[in-house]
């Protein structure tokens, strides 16, 4: 009898096994007829469509490079779910994150940066989350941040985080109302650096928080590992003091600009434009960056 209730028990486990996964939804803010913040040139596009291009590239990261994840979302396209709509989708369909994508805006054009929202600081899990994001952006995005904040802070709750019933974050991926991130936004390269930013921190909790999954790559058939892919960029310069990327010399390259801080003293800061699938796309560049003032920059291999 004992035999067969151990073997019961083993037959069990080994389908939960099977059946590991995490789920995602991301929820690109606003849609349709609902715009959300726009900037003051209307050359620009609205929140609702960048949410969307930050979105859909985030989960693209997470699905090419990550396994036993799948990703959902709550739009793919311009419309708008109403906030019932999208927390009925995480509620019903028993998702495990539910990261939703904005844009901020103030009627102080001068405040910028990221901010990640949970519905409340007890919610240690959404706490946690929150804080990797707003890490990676402060860090390897190079963007300023303006940290984790919960309804306390808005005075406010967010509906899509009150009653979402998992682990729940809404990023502030900038301010549509400054004008130096509105166009930053707008570019290519910071949609990827935003996206990425995002991918790198929902890797590392990922693994740091279900260490009973592998969440590594396999080379279909051979066993082994697969390259997690890999990027070049153009490293520009380095400096002992903070600089405004948004500023100077760094405005007439194509690319935006990136800072992340490597040191506490010395040359704290390195400065980084472009990302590039090859090699020689990115010595291209490289040779266009020296000739608009930054003759020591270089090519270098960055890991996503």
């Amino acid at each position: 009898m004992r035999l067969v209730y151990t073997s019961l028990i083993f037959i069990v486990l080994s389908f939960v096994s099977l059946g590991q996964g995490i789920t995602i939804l991301i929820d690109p803010g606003h849609g349709g007829s609902d715009p959300g913040h726009e900037a003051a040139d209307k050359n620009l596009l609205p929140e609702k469509d960048l949410t969307l291009k930050i979105a859909l590239k985030f989960g693209s990261y997470l699905t090419e490079k990550l396994e036993n994840v799948t990703v959902l979302y709550t739009r793919t396209d311009d419309r708008y779910p109403t906030l019932d709509e999208r927390v009925n989708m995480a509620n019903s369909k028993n998702v495990d994150y539910f990261i939703s994508v904005h844009i901020n805006g103030s009627p102080n054009t001068a405040i910028k940066g990221t901010e990640s929202h949970v519905h409340s600081m007890s919610s240690k899990a959404s706490v946690k989350l929150a804080r990797a994001f707003e890490n990676e952006f402060k860090t390897r995005a190079g963007r300023k941040s303006r940290g984790v904040k919960d309804s306390d802070d808005r005075e406010h709750s967010l509906q899509v985080l009150k009653f979402t019933e998992m682990t729940s974050v809404l990023v502030e991926c900038g301010f549509m109302t400054n004008v130096s991130e509105a166009n930053y936004l707008n570019t290519t390269s910071g949609q990827d650096v935003i996206a990425s930013a995002l991918f790198r921190a929902m890797r590392s909790h990922l693994q740091e928080t279900h260490k009973n999954i592998s969440f590594t790559k396999k080379t279909s058939g051979s066993g082994t590992t697969a390259s997690v892919g890999k990027t070049y960029s153009v490293q520009i310069m380095s400096s002992k003091e903070w600089l405004d990327t948004e500023k100077g010399s760094f405005k007439n390259l194509e690319h935006a600009v990136s800072r992340t801080q490597v040191a506490q003293t010395g040359y704290r800061y390195k400065y980084f434009s472009g990302t590039f699938s090859s090699k020689s796309e990115a010595d291209d560049y490289c040779n266009e960056v020296k000739k608009k003032g930054f003759p020591d920059s270089i090519v270098v291999e960055r890991k996503n």
